[in-house]
């Protein structure tokens, strides 16, 4: 009975062991091939809002990390630098509209050293199929409204939606989701205006510790 059990025991401790192992192999194995999709996901995003006529550099490697309230979050953001021909010609910064609908609206907005965006994208939300979804790219051209437009004194009264007396158009039905888009690009782009200098200053020392 005791041999029984004991033989019964090695088996089961064997069969952890193996599992255990298979487990681990399996992590290793597809480790490499997640982070290589994240980088294509990556690198695809980043070339909707930074065009390839802007750099000559793998934006995914020139990465700096910030932080500062008017970007809608207290979390440190990462900022993609382009360049051409070794000079700064824009950057790609993430940030937050905390007040969606739903709750918090993640963004990447392009921008030009000159202030102009070169593009805008939804990188994650979770507002309501039909109405706040329209700010998803994949749903309606709504967020390309922001291309080429910038942040100034004179026009930053206009930087509502239509309904508040500004220039971006709301949804029917669903006034809250662009409003908050409309406002977290506008602080990011008057972030970058105040800053730009000292990000591109910063050295390129992005992690994952952002993710």
């Amino acid at each position: 009975m005791l041999k029984a059990i004991r033989k019964n025991g090695l088996t089961l401790a064997l069969f952890a062991c193996a599992s255990t192992g298979l487990v681990a192999i399996t992590n290793a194995l597809t480790e490499d091939q997640i982070d290589h999709q994240q980088q294509l996901q990556l690198k695809s995003i980043l070339s909707q809002v930074i065009p390839e006529s802007m750099h000559d550099n793998d934006l995914t490697k020139s990465c700096t990390l910030v932080a500062d309230p008017m970007l809608g979050t207290h979390q440190v953001m990462p900022v993609y630098i382009a360049t051409r021909n070794g000079e700064p010609t824009g950057l790609a910064i993430e940030s937050i509209a905390p007040d969606g609908y739903n709750g918090a609206i993640k963004l990447i907005t392009g921008i030009r050293v000159d202030g102009t965006i070169s593009g805008t994208r939804v990188l994650s939300h979770a507002e309501t199929p039909g109405l706040g979804d329209k700010i998803d790219l994949r749903i309606t051209d709504w967020i390309l409204s922001f291309t080429g437009k910038t942040v100034t004194k004179d026009n930053e009264d206009s930087w509502k939606v239509r309904k508040d007396g500004g220039q971006f158009d709301q949804f029917t039905g669903a006034t809250i989701t662009p409003r908050a888009v409309v406002k977290a690009v506008k602080k990011t782009v008057q972030y970058v205006q105040a800053n730009q200098q000292n990000i591109l200053n910063q050295p390129l020392d992005c992690g994952n510790d952002h993710e």
